[in-house]
């Protein structure tokens, strides 16, 4: 296969960006209403052959990625890519997922004094404030109340009311939130790396260049780059002995998405291992500890917002939507139907049944990898990843880019074997199951599928392009006897 160097990959990437970005711009997810006509839709006959060049664009950055890979770029090369790649997508229309209006349209209703966790986006005054973004809502989500936490809510609520939620300034103000995001994501991996031996270049390869996070956190704007970042900084407080400040950005990010919660039962076992005396002792504080830290810091974040409690019974309203990906979902709806046709009897039950089964293994899965870890088998942060994966697995609804719970977490910890490779293969496969306009036509899992098949033969055929090295010192807090990552320059090897 013909190599460039890590400039050439980084010069080929950008040029794929700029293509995706201005295909995207016009087949992307356009608001209802644009007042300043900047995001305007041009009818199918411009629409069509942007998607096509939105398409073609992503396919020749997941080549310059995976390539680019491939080289022995620095940290500093690494670093300037990543602006190259994502500086297309700054000023571009939401991308790949309408989720930024209803963003929007809930911070409107924070500044109008409306509860999110009881009415949705549509009980909005259409000709009011957030009035543009809530007509721009998914129909799937226009009467659903809000998921997210106080936090979240709270920096919305501060660009609806400093933009007057008209959508352009809006949207780009959600961008800037999101590039915070990205920046401490770095920041973090960085850090983590060093603690587990692993190499930054590699890390940030992996876990911020990914064109899974371009798509979906730089293009989308997906609060879970927020939240991924804030439980990742988390982690690299806790890892340095600081597991009451870790503890707390953790508490902050379930403020943002609840599933950041996982971390806190990491966080313990590094608390855990480091106390002396009575294991009564060193037991209490490692389970309570932490939590208690992170309940404080919610509990302080819902009342500073004003917004209520009302996030608590609402963690499951995403979970009425079907996803394809999500595999229990499937299988429910599946044996629920098979039911329907044998017995007559409602396929929902079945369904609803099957999900919380899957929730339930997702949870011992969990658990299981935490008594590894304490035991000395995995490191903390390591095995949160994994954990972070089973859940998105096992879980009743599933997007794409809900890989990047644990994927960039594991991107810190790892370097190569089959869950590094695994994770590669899926990163570029997934950006294509998604339409620039937020859809899930079925020609992209079609495409996801043949992205898919090709990844996993490039990999079996090609060899490392760079040896891995001698494996260096292991994280800090690790068991003595925990086995340590190499560090590697190569690309993800298809055997462990």
């Amino acid at each position: 296969m013909w190599a460039l160097s890590a400039v050439g990959y980084r010069r080929l990437g950008t040029a794929a960006a700029l293509a995706t970005a201005v295909g995207g711009w016009i087949s992307g997810k356009l608001p209802a209403h644009d007042p300043w006509g900047l995001w305007v839709d041009h009818g199918a006959s411009v629409r069509i052959p942007a998607a096509v060049l939105a398409y073609a664009g992503l396919t020749v950055l997941v080549v310059a990625w995976w390539q680019y890979g491939r080289t022995a770029a620095t940290v500093r090369e690494t670093l300037t890519t990543l602006a190259w790649w994502t500086a297309p997508f700054l000023l571009t229309p939401p991308l790949y997922s309408a989720d930024v209006y209803s963003y929007i349209a809930q911070g409107a209703m924070v500044v109008e004094g409306l509860d999110v966790y009881t009415v949705g986006p549509s009980s909005l005054d259409p000709a009011g404030i957030g009035g543009d973004a809530a007509a721009s809502v998914g129909h799937h989500w226009r009467d659903t109340p809000a998921p997210y936490g106080p936090l979240f809510l709270l920096l919305s609520a501060a660009v609806a009311k400093t933009t007057g939620g008209t959508i352009v300034p809006a949207v780009l103000a959600m961008r800037l939130i999101v590039l915070a995001s990205l920046a401490l994501i770095v920041w973090a991996l960085r850090r983590l790396a060093r603690e587990h031996g692993t190499d930054e270049s590699r890390a940030l390869w992996l876990g911020a260049l990914n064109p899974l996070l371009l798509m979906h956190v730089v293009g989308g704007m997906h609060n879970d780059g927020l939240m991924i970042g804030l439980m990742l900084a988390g982690c690299a407080l806790a890892l340095r002995g600081r597991w009451v400040a870790g503890s707390a950005l953790i508490g902050l990010a379930m403020m943002v998405k609840s599933p950041a919660a996982v971390a806190l039962l990491f966080i313990g076992v590094m608390v855990h291992a480091s106390e002396t005396g009575p294991q009564v002792r060193r037991w209490a504080k490692g389970l309570l500890a932490p939590g208690l830290v992170a309940c404080a810091v919610a509990g302080s974040a819902t009342l500073v917002s004003g917004t209520g409690f009302g996030w608590l019974r609402t963690q499951g309203v995403a979970g009425n939507i079907h996803t394809a990906l999500s595999l229990v979902s499937d299988l429910g709806l599946g044996l629920g139907e098979l039911g329907r046709l044998l017995l007559g009897t409602d396929p929902e039950p079945v369904k609803s049944a099957v999900q919380t089964l899957g929730l339930a293994a997702a949870v011992v899965l969990i658990f299981v990898l935490a008594r590894r870890s304490m035991n000395g088998h995995l490191p903390p942060v390591h095995a949160l990843g994994l954990g972070l994966l089973a859940l998105v697995a096992l879980s009743p609804m599933v997007q794409p880019w809900y890989l990047l719970w644990g994927l960039v977490v594991v991107a810190a910890t790892q370097q190569h074997g089959r869950v590094v490779t695994v994770l590669t293969v899926l990163s570029a496969a997934l950006v294509y199951e998604t339409h620039p306009a937020g859809g899930t036509p079925a020609f992209g899992f079609a495409l996801a599928g043949i992205a898919a098949l090709v990844a996993t033969l490039v990999v079996r055929r090609t060899p490392p392009a760079v040896e891995p090295a001698a494996p260096v010192p292991g994280p800090r807090n690790a068991h003595p006897d925990a086995p340590q990552a190499p560090q590697s320059a190569g690309a993800p090897q298809g055997t462990a």
